[in-house]
């Protein structure tokens, strides 16, 4: 199979390459790229950004967060986490699993759009099609680190109920303990791509391909409306003790602004606490925006002795 090199480790520009060999790069033949991604998880394309990431820990580590174009569950990619990308008519990711048994792993697809060994998950992948071509990608788990990827897509204490899809949680395994030949993933790589490449032709891109997929990243994947205003609604609810006392936000989001929020517990306030909840409906779920609205408003009087930065805090869980 013809193959590309794709040796960037930006997650928006990866999303980007993929579209745009999808839908821009001719070839009339299937061809393949391996690629990798800076430590980042990358949700589904139906998927809702607040209930599927734990997103004060991903920011809290720098951690980037990204939307693909195809379906499917949140995934943690990090520099120890291969991806393949498979693009043709009516592609599957079955030459993936077969070069995986070339090299003695007994790796298997299974019925929901994973390659198992031995009962643990190793690989994760989705699909889309476009016009008369496909597109088929996924992740090769050789060394993640599984602690962070535990962490980052657990969300205890706010999810209440996400329309969209949400991810099934599956036993991992790193591929590494079945590749002892292997010592690092940069010899694992190459070795997978002289299996699926076959002696076939490598091919190119030239500076203005690249560069329009670096618009593509900017544009569009690296942006807001993509990575959070596509979220489908969901109902969030964050509780913290406060100076007011105990404060529960129920809030409502859909396409990435607040559509409904209220407030329970045992709080005290001069005032009732719906004005607050009025002013914030439509604005984007960010603890920035929330804070701008908050800090017009007479918050103290509504929370006794707390001010905007805490109640936003709490809004946004952060």
């Amino acid at each position: 199979m013809k193959y590309l090199i794709n040796t960037s480790t930006d997650p928006y520009f990866n999303m980007a390459f993929d579209e745009f060999c999808l839908q821009q790069y001719e070839c009339d033949e299937p061809f393949f790229y391996l690629w990798r991604n800076r430590p980042a998880v990358i949700i589904g394309l139906n998927q809702n950004a607040y209930s599927e990431v734990n997103l004060p820990y991903l920011n809290g580590k720098g951690i980037t967060l990204a939307r693909r174009v195809t379906g499917g569950g949140a995934v943690y990619h990090d520099l120890q986490n291969m991806n393949y990308t498979i693009v043709g008519k009516d592609v599957t990711p079955e030459p993936f699993a077969a070069a995986l048994r070339t090299l003695g792993v007994p790796a298997e697809l299974s019925g929901r759009n994973d390659i198992f060994v031995e009962g643990r998950k190793v690989s994760g992948y989705a699909a889309r099609v476009w016009h008369d071509r496909s597109i088929v990608h996924g992740t090769m788990m050789y060394d993640v680190d599984l602690d962070t990827l535990s962490k980052v897509l657990d969300t205890p204490g706010s999810k209440m109920e996400a329309k969209g899809i949400s991810s099934v949680k599956s036993r991992v395994a790193n591929l590494k303990e079945y590749l002892p030949q292997f010592p690092s993933l940069d010899e694992l790589q190459a070795k997978l791509q002289e299996i699926l490449s076959d002696g076939d032709e490598m091919m190119t891109m030239s500076d203005e391909q690249i560069a329009q997929i670096k618009t593509i990243a900017r544009e569009k994947f690296a942006s807001w409306d993509w990575i959070y205003g596509h979220s489908h609604e969901a109902d969030l609810s964050h509780k913290r003790k406060l100076a007011c006392g105990t404060v529960e936000a129920r809030v409502c989001v859909d396409r990435g602004l607040i559509t409904r929020i209220d407030f329970a517990g045992d709080f005290l306030g001069d005032l009732e606490s719906g004005a607050v909840s009025e002013a914030l409906k439509g604005v984007k779920y960010l603890k920035d925006d929330v804070l701008v609205v908050l800090k017009k408003m007479e918050v103290s009087r509504h929370f006794k002795g707390t001010g905007p930065e805490d109640i936003a805090e709490l809004i946004v869980n952060q």
